[in-house]
């Protein structure tokens, strides 16, 4: 007896969204769940659906003299009353009613639709959802547990956790909320959409919506970082000349920018020109400041130094360094941002000498050396910070000061001064060009043998101290030092009275 399952087929179409082939191959795996569940094998059932869907099952039963199993085999005589051609070893179709079936069986094939239907409809989404991960997304606010906002989709519903919310932005019931796929997860509850407002390509999926230009591929974004809630920055070209990248962005009278700002509730939107140059591309990296100038420090190590007046001092680095540290993630450069003032004072020399050293030395093994005082293990840092006020960072820097400049740095006391001598010489090698000529700092540290004429100098440079002569070695020495510069012995000074 067939079925018409037609109008059942189109409202489960309509309902679930499910093709009508999943659909059909749904009804047949019911039908023979039920067909198990009655007989207890469905090896020989056969469910057909015409193309009028109409749905009729039919038992393939074996001819046999002498029937041992009712369901697969069929007596001789019997078979001869369905068709009085049939003889034994042949196999005919027997039409089964599925009316006929018992209430347990019909409840066990139920459940069997029902769980391929949900399999279905989740594979389905799953594809469909998983195509568009990327993509921005519209639903509306439902609720929120545990600071993970659920978000009505249509078809089924989104997350919004709280750390892809910008802490910028707050919502209520059936607020409209757009958003980026990031995941699409299977989970025995069902689909699991996750969302965001916080990712990069969010702000990249607007400008896309926002500006046909990018969509188009005639300006494309070439770097883009976000602070979310705060500052985005994004960096763009142009395919053509004749197209401004960071005007077609703005949009005429900046109705484009804005647009977006308002999705983006108030977060500052950067857009600047990319330029090949690394020194102009910084440059424009930091804006909204005005950069007088950029001096590259060390190419291969990608730093920078961003020369800036007094007054654009604030604005190009930022409320608590937003500004330049998305300039350094943009441009992918260590950027020091300092003022003319601050730069007169610089020994910008050193950093030359370090990228000369790289160029015609061994540059894997300078840059495994230390650099500046305060890598230097245990060194105290009031006297590197001391000396980095002075323009002195690079321990290349202290050491070729003269004895006269180390006296004149009187923040520092001669035990301190000692102690990071000390330092320098357990943690860096110091190489020697000229035997006959030792480094400057040998003549205070002892390193080498104090000659007469360093002997004479360090006497001019220190009128005011009374000078006495070492009783291990013979060297000058004041009432200031706690040993000898020369040999290194312990001193203390005793005063009798007259």
């Amino acid at each position: 007896m067939a079925i018409d399952i037609s109008e059942a087929i189109h409202q489960l179409i309509q309902d679930r969204g499910m093709s009508e082939e999943l659909i059909l191959r749904t009804i047949e795996n019911t039908i023979l769940a039920a067909y198990k569940r009655q007989y207890g094998n469905a090896d020989n059932a056969i469910v057909r659906i015409s193309e009028e869907r109409e749905v009729s099952v039919y038992a393939k039963k074996k001819i046999v003299d002498g029937v041992y199993d009712p369901v697969s085999e069929i007596d001789l005589e019997d078979a001869q009353t369905l068709h009085p051609d049939a003889d034994i070893g042949d196999e005919i179709l027997i039409e089964i009613d599925p009316k006929e079936f018992d209430r347990i069986s019909v409840q066990s094939a139920k459940q069997t639709a029902h769980q391929s239907i949900r399999e279905i409809q989740k594979d389905s989404l799953y594809s469909e959802y998983k195509n568009k991960v990327g993509e921005i997304i519209i639903g509306y606010y439902q609720r929120e547990r545990n600071g993970t906002i659920y978000v009505d989709l249509g078809k089924l519903e989104g997350i919004l956790p709280k750390k892809y919310q910008s802490p910028r932005e707050s919502y209520h019931v059936n607020d409209r909320i757009k958003a980026l796929i990031i995941e699409v997860n299977k989970t025995p509850a069902g689909l699991q959409v996750v969302l965001s407002r916080t990712h990069t390509d969010f702000v990249r999926a607007i400008f896309e919506l926002e500006v046909p230009e990018i969509y188009d591929k005639t300006v494309e974004i070439h770097k883009l970082v976000r602070e979310p809630g705060y500052r985005t920055k994004l960096a763009v070209y142009s395919n053509r000349d004749d197209v401004d990248p960071v005007g077609a962005c703005v949009g005429l009278k900046g109705v484009r920018i804005q647009a977006i700002i308002k999705e983006l509730e108030g977060e500052k939107i950067d857009i600047l020109k990319y330029d090949p140059d690394p020194r102009r591309f910084i440059k424009n990296a930091l804006s909204p400041a005005e950069v007088r100038d950029v001096i590259t420090l060390d190419e291969g190590k990608h730093q920078a130094l961003a020369v800036v007046s007094e007054s654009q001092l604030s604005l190009a680095i930022g409320k608590q360094g937003l500004n330049v540290r998305l300039a350094n993630r943009l441009v992918d450069w260590n950027i020091d941002v300092k003022t003319d003032a601050q730069f007169e004072e610089m020994d910008i020399a050193a950093e030359s000498r370090r990228a000369v050293s790289e160029l015609f030395g061994d540059a894997e093994g300078y840059e495994e050396e230390l650099s500046r005082i305060s890598e230097l293990p245990g060194v105290d840092t009031l006297v590197a910070q001391g000396l980095r006020e002075k323009g002195i960072d690079f321990i290349e820097d202290f050491l070729a000061l003269s004895p006269k400049e180390l006296l004149e740095l009187k923040a520092i006391t001669a035990e301190q001064l000692e102690a990071l001598h000390k330092l320098i010489e357990e943690n860096v090698e110091i190489v020697e060009e000229d035997e006959k000529a030792p480094l400057p700092e040998e003549a205070l540290t002892g390193a080498g043998k104090v000659s007469e004429d360093e002997q004479v100098l360090h006497e001019e440079l220190l009128p005011e101290l009374e000078t006495y002569e070492c009783p291990e070695c013979g060297a000058h020495i004041t009432v200031d030092m706690t040993s000898c510069p020369n040999c290194g012995i312990g001193l203390s000074f005793e005063y009798e009275d007259e």
